[in-house]
């Protein structure tokens, strides 16, 4: 017979008789009529799937039923569900089967995982990149809303790491597209400690989630000095922060206040967005004004200078690293620079014991917000306790409206 899609019910017909003269001669593995036979049987089950749909037994149903064809009771399942509790739970529809308990009750008990995962709604992920779900930072994740549809006990979350994450990721267009550039090898990351690579995958699926919710209304054409420059005159207004983002907005660049993750020690990030304009990510673990600007402007220097696709993502812990590369030192000195003419700021000489009056009155003559004067100050001395009242604790939060 020659092997074709099968379009009719004749064509059906016809083929079925072919797959059994085939079973019947019962061919060698590996000979051309047992690789006849094994294409013809797809054919056949493609168009039976189409034509023929037969609705899957109930998954509580198939367990039953094995249940009773091996003699087993709820006890016997414990090995591939949990608990006693958990059991009981399950086979009284209370709680819906894991991805964890359908692996385990398909390779232990044989039922087929079609029929255990039922009707329920598939989840799709890259297998590409082999993720340890319950490595996430579940408890963080659950409490900032990533699993709305969760409402068991924050116990359980391991439980059904990989549906709840899953489904966390498939809230962007495509899972596989928005694999960020954590799991590539050539981002570029800036810290004293290992970031948990997990918390920051979440934290940089959440900026991602964010950016899409938020369309700009124009493409990313590049920056330009004058440009950051701009930005940084923002920075006067008790508003600052927030006429940096329309401006930025304006200019095709996405910007992202997300808090930080536990054991990412994040100060900020720069990467491309999933709708092809940058993200300049930011995160209020030291929620100052101080700290905001100049993470911004070290974020818009990686952005202007280094971001391509070679290294398509910055992450930067800017307090944690004893030593820089060439990249972060760059981009270091160009903020201090954009920030604070240089020649103006060897001129006035500013010191520690300088008065808040003094302070206002340079920031003025620059046009910036004297919290970046008082950082500077604090920085160059090294002495973290002076103009402490100048630095605008609180304020990123506020303006940003985050809890």
């Amino acid at each position: 017979m020659q092997l074709k899609v099968i379009k009719s019910d004749i064509e059906h017909e016809e083929a079925m008789n072919a797959l059994m003269e085939l079973m019947d001669a019962n061919p060698e593995e590996g000979s051309p009529e047992a690789d006849q036979l094994e294409v013809l049987a797809t054919l056949i089950e493609k168009y039976e799937e189409e034509h023929f749909p037969i609705d899957l037994p109930d998954p509580v149903e198939a367990i039953r039923f094995r249940m009773d064809q091996q003699g087993l009771t709820q006890k016997d399942l414990i090995p591939y569900i949990g608990t006693a509790a958990r059991v009981s739970e399950i086979l009284n529809r209370r709680r819906p089967l894991s991805l964890n308990m359908i692996r385990s009750l398909n390779e232990g008990l044989g039922i087929p995982a079609a029929v255990l995962i039922g009707k329920a709604e598939k989840l799709s992920a890259s297998d590409e990149h082999a993720l340890e779900w319950d490595k996430f930072p579940l408890k963080e994740m659950h409490e900032r809303g990533c699993f709305p549809s969760f409402t068991g006990k924050i116990a359980e979350l391991k439980t059904y790491a990989e549906e709840l994450v899953r489904g966390f990721l498939n809230l962007l267009p495509s899972c596989d597209a928005a694999i960020p550039a954590l799991l590539r090898s050539n981002i570029h990351q800036r810290s004293g400690r290992p970031m948990d690579s997990f918390a920051l995958y979440a934290w940089q699926v959440s900026v991602q989630q964010k950016a899409l919710q938020q369309p700009l209304p124009t493409r990313y054409s590049g920056i330009d000095e004058a440009f950051i420059q701009r930005v940084v005159k923002t920075s006067w207004s008790d508003q600052g922060p927030l006429l940096a983002k329309e401006l930025l907005n304006k200019q095709g660049i996405h910007l992202i206040v997300e808090p930080h993750f536990d054991k990412t020690y994040l100060d900020g990030a720069v990467m491309l967005g999933l709708d092809g304009n940058p993200i300049v990510g930011l995160t209020t673990r030291h929620d100052r004004l101080d700290n905001f600007w100049f993470t911004l402007l070290h974020e818009l220097s990686h952005l202007y200078l280094h971001l391509n696709d070679d290294t398509p993502a910055f992450f930067d812990d800017l307090k944690g690293a004893n030593e820089l590369d060439d990249l972060e030192q760059e981009a270091d000195n160009f903020a201090k620079r954009m920030l604070i003419d240089e020649a103006a700021w060897q001129t006035a000489g500013l010191q520690p014991t300088v008065s808040s009056d003094a302070i206002h009155r340079f920031a003025g003559e620059l046009n910036i917000h004297p919290a970046i004067v008082a950082g500077r100050i604090q920085f160059e001395a090294g002495d973290y306790r002076c103009h402490r009242t100048m630095l605008g604790f609180g304020e990123v939060k506020r303006l940003f409206a985050i809890d």
